[in-house]
């Protein structure tokens, strides 16, 4: 029995020729076959896929728009009662808790997908400190809480840095001189706060923050990866809001060929029985033909930009994603992609290694350190642990020159003077493996935490909290936190990518998009030859 990724891997080889000889297909079957079972061919292999597709096509749609506009959504929230056991909160799984950090004696501020939770009497109780946080989930997702030397307690979110007024108890926001809101990681260094988004790392200062100049690598190339590049023209935010609502536009046209698609196929059946009741059926037949007309436009003008909204969509989950995932590209110019920042969207993790003198930087290829405080340029190290697409979730130092680096891709100690990598888990060298399977581990990483007694705690994303050190275990999750909703944003994002589906498709779901790609390119190829052809024969 084959298993998944020799699957994945198959698949992904030919979905590539596919597309490649897509349009060798296309002038075929408007060559090579006569009109009339040309006209039939396309008829019933354009009806009948778009049938079994068009609540899928919808769902795709709908999600999309979501997704495009997360600040717009973002208090929205859906109660995970309505979605099956993938769904549900069981052992601080599923990036409930990425750290924790101690406030006083037993007293402690766990954090994560939860929000923040305040902890007394070793993990016996709970109390909700999101005081003062937006309300919805996506505004108290937390990416990371830090305590300074001071005493002052700083929050990086989704949506802002925010700072704990003890006065008011309540969170309250500190506007950063950026335009992303995306906070990453917080660091002190040398008794100063630093904050890091996707796209700047900031210092505080007397007067507010400050950007701290990053110069590019040494071996900056002034590309960017073909993922985010097909991520930003899938969305449309590659050419800013006017390119997302253009995207938007566009998924509302993916919904209206569908409804419209819907039309054409119940109405003639309705009216073909009025008629045979003798009743009127001329304002049908009229919205029929008002249907057909604009469904027909609406394809054949957009078809360029249905079709590369599918092509992009395909490429970004496996198999077809794997092909793509190390590749770089040209910025493409007059979009917000051709950004002049050379970390514009790099950055994921900071740490200070205070023995070394050291600042190290993650982003989501590679590590880099500076010994200066970045006076000169950032450099990379020459051995790299595993680093996963998604980004790193654990950058946490272990000793001296020694650190955890923790993502979807696993849990390791990384030595980089040495050039030794190990398996935090297994305790084991790394070797790296050369496969075109899924670039997600067997244990993927979501947190980890280690309190003053020195038990580590490691935040598996499927199985939850789990005990290094000994078989102690971790608290049991408390009812209440877990019915924590779920965000309509994620839901959208679990809908988008295909994982819903795995309900209905067991772990073969990863290849419903690609399957779901192709079919899409196909209604769309049949759906445009059948036009040109009806409205050719029109004409003469």
């Amino acid at each position: 029995m084959p298993n998944v990724d020799d699957l994945n891997s198959a698949l992904g080889s030919f979905l590539l020729d596919f597309v490649a000889v897509w349009g060798t297909i296309s002038v075929m079957l408007y060559v090579v076959m006569d009109r009339a079972k040309t006209m039939k061919f396309l008829n019933k292999y354009h009806k009948w896929p778009s049938l079994a597709l068009t609540f899928f096509i919808l769902l795709f749609a709908i999600s999309g728009i979501v997704m495009n506009h997360r600040g717009v959504f973002s208090s929205v929230d859906i109660d995970r009662k309505y979605l099956g056991s993938e769904y549900q909160y069981s052992n601080w799984n599923k990036a409930a808790v990425k750290s924790a950090v101690t406030i006083q004696g037993d007293t402690a501020l766990i954090y994560g997908n939860i929000g923040i939770w305040k902890t007394t009497d070793n993990l016996k109780t709970f109390q909700d400190f999101n005081s003062g946080l937006m309300s919805g989930i996506d505004n108290r997702k937390i990416e990371k809480l830090i305590k300074s030397s001071s005493g002052e307690v700083y929050a990086g979110t989704l949506f802002g840095l925010f700072y704990y007024n003890p006065q008011s108890e309540n969170w309250e926001n500190i506007d950063l001189p950026v335009l992303e809101a995306r906070v990453v990681d917080l660091m002190e260094i040398k008794n100063q706060l630093f904050v890091l988004t996707r796209s700047h790392l900031l210092k505080k200062t007397e007067i507010g923050f400050e950007i701290v100049n990053l110069q590019p690598d040494q071996n900056y190339d002034n590309k960017i990866s073909l993922f985010k590049t097909l991520w930003e023209v899938h969305s449309g935010e590659a050419f800013g809001i006017i390119g997302q609502l253009f995207v938007d536009f566009i998924g509302l046209v993916f919904i209206f060929l569908c409804v419209s698609g819907l039309v054409y196929f119940i109405y003639p059946k309705w009216i073909k029985k009025l008629k045979q009741k003798s009743k009127d059926a001329k304002r049908k037949i009229k919205f029929l033909k008002f249907n057909l007309k604009w469904h027909n436009h609406f394809g054949n003008w957009l078809m360029i930009f249905l079709v590369l909204t599918t092509l992009t969509g395909m490429f970004l989950r496996p198999p077809l994603l794997i092909a793509i995932v190390s590749n770089r590209v040209a910025k493409i110019p007059f979009t917000h992609l051709n950004n002049p920042n050379p970390w514009y969207d790099e950055l994921r993790r900071i740490m200070y290694d205070e023995e070394l003198d050291r600042i190290l930087l993650a982003t989501n290829e590679s590590v880099y350190y500076s010994d200066d405080d970045f006076i000169s340029a950032p450099k990379a190290f020459i051995v790299q642990p595993p680093i996963s697409v998604m980004g790193v979730n654990v950058f946490e130092k272990a000793n001296s020159g020694s650190y955890l680096v923790g993502s979807f891709s696993g849990l390791f100690y990384w030595i980089p003077e040495k050039g030794m990598v190990f398996n935090y888990i297994t305790k084991k060298p790394y070797v790296p493996i050369k496969t075109l399977g899924a670039p997600i581990s067997s244990h993927p990483i979501a947190g980890y935490l280690k309190d003053a007694k020195g038990k580590e705690i490691l935040f598996d994303y499927n199985f939850g909290a789990g005990n290094l050190s000994d078989n102690s275990g971790f608290a049991p999750m408390p009812i209440n936190i877990q019915q924590s909703p779920i965000s309509l944003w994620n839901l959208c994002l679990e809908i988008h990518t295909g994982r819903i589906y795995q309900y209905i498709f067991g772990k073969f779901y990863i290849l419903f998009i690609p399957l779901a790609g192709i079919s899409i390119l196909w209604i769309l190829l049949t759906g445009y030859i059948m036009y040109q052809k009806q409205r050719r024969r029109g004409k003469k």
